[in-house]
């Protein structure tokens, strides 16, 4: 595959891709409007933060993992495999990726009672069970994309993802009134089962679908001593959130991290297309040429992506910081949300855009690292980034409020990227 297909499948999916963006965009926007900010919202997006954290155990084994590299793998050495593997890991996950999420889903609950107490704590305490469910979900919808995405069927998952919001929005909106903040993870959940369903049936027309096993194939062991460090080091990186919404409680603004999470999806915007049209694409076509031993083409792509994608989402960050306020306006300023917390949320947008350049090296610098299956580096990235976010945090919110916190993130953010860039560097080096 040259490059030029490279950008021509990315041009293809870009349509699908903003499609899909376009839901996930439109959903801060909603909640912002239907729910604004309280002290529910901010229970609501702490709880988001534990279980996100709890998931990613399970879901981030799967998300442009070293599973990509190992089904290409697969599809060259022994393709008819394929359909028993998919049956392994469909089995697999849900046996104990559902046992491990209730298990950390238990111990975030304990967390939970230490934060919050009364109305708080009931409220936490009914929205755990969706937030559990919807993990499980995701990391079925995850595993399945991640096939796809090895067998090229790359815009199966946008479309999946475009009606899965459109679900999630619909029944959001119809329950809310009856159900208050609790709306918020029954819709997705909704969601995650209509794109798991899509992802089904796209496997099951390509002839890869099959019972659901415990069965442990030879690729999928492969798969598990790999994944481990994958595993730990994203649990680890998933940490920053928790940290940023503990944190912000100490900004002394009445949902603080309401608004500290709104603003990071304003600023992050750019870097969403950039992870639904180039990322997973980008990872099977490195995976390729990491199969096939060429490390000269692995280390040509990553530098062609990142001449592309770095001054682009630079270009893309100046532009938001420009005209952040009438955005900030065009987008929260309706329904609950109130005046002062759009233009407090305009305020700290600056903070994460100084970072998105750095983000979107890092997205495509470690998917190099997982092509060429060196997940061993990713829980030494992973205690870098959440060592240096927590000692950032602490130390810019007390003078800087909530745009610490922001700037922190995006400092972080660029660290880890030249971390795994010499990292990288040093890697394509070593002898195959």
């Amino acid at each position: 595959m040259t490059s030029r297909s490279l950008a021509a499948i990315m041009l293809r999916l870009a349509p699908l891709s903003l499609v899909a963006r376009a839901g996930e965009a439109l959903l801060p926007i909603l909640l912002a409007a239907w729910f604004g900010r309280s002290r529910a919202t901010d229970v609501y997006w702490f709880c988001w933060a534990c279980f996100t954290l709890a998931g990613s155990l399970v879901f981030s084994a799967y998300q442009d993992s070293a599973l990509i590299p190992i089904v290409v793998g697969e599809r060259t050495a022994a393709p008819a495999r394929l359909p028993a593997l998919i049956g392994a890991l469909t089995g697999n996950t849900l046996a104990y990726g559902s046992g491990l999420a209730l298990v950390v889903a238990l111990a975030t609950l304990g967390g939970l009672r230490l934060r919050y107490a009364g109305e708080d704590l009931a409220l936490a305490l009914r929205l755990a069970p969706p937030l559990a469910l919807g993990l499980v979900a995701l990391s079925l919808r995850t595993c399945y994309g991640a096939v796809l995405s090895a067998e090229h069927a790359f815009a199966v998952a946008p479309v999946a993802s475009a009606l899965a919001m459109a679900s999630n929005l619909a029944l959001v909106g119809a329950i809310r009134g009856p159900f208050g903040v609790l709306a918020i993870p029954l819709g997705a959940l909704a969601g995650e089962l209509v794109a798991t369903g899509v992802l089904i049936r796209a496997l099951a027309r390509r002839g890869l679908w099959a019972r659901p096993t415990l069965a442990r194939p030879e690729a999928l062991e492969r798969f598990r001593r790999l994944v481990g460090f994958e595993v730990v080091g994203n649990a680890i990186t998933r940490l920053n959130p928790v940290i940023d919404q503990w944190i912000a409680g100490l900004a002394g603004v009445i949902g603080g991290g309401t608004l500290l999470r709104y603003a990071g999806d304003l600023a992050l915007a750019p870097t969403s297309l950039l992870q639904a049209a180039l990322l997973s694409v980008l990872l099977s076509r490195l995976s390729r040429s990491a199969v096939a031993g060429d490390r000269v083409a692995v280390a040509a792509t990553v530098r062609r992506t990142l001449a592309v994608v770095v001054p682009l989402l630079a270009a893309a960050a100046l532009v938001v910081g420009l005209v952040r306020a009438p955005l900030c306006a065009l987008a929260f300023a309706h329904g609950a949300m109130d005046g002062a917390a759009v233009a407090q949320m305009a305020d700290v947008v600056p903070a994460f855009l100084v970072g998105v350049p750095g983000f979107g090296a890092l997205l495509v610098l470690a998917r190099a690292h997982v092509a060429l299956q060196n997940s061993r580096i990713l829980p030494r990235v992973g205690l870098v980034s959440a060592a240096t976010n927590l000692a950032l945090d602490l130390a810019l919110v007390g003078p800087l409020g909530l745009f610490g916190i922001a700037l922190a993130t995006s400092i972080t953010s660029t660290v880890v990227a030249a971390v795994f860039a010499v990292a990288l560097r040093r890697r394509l080096r070593e002898a195959p």
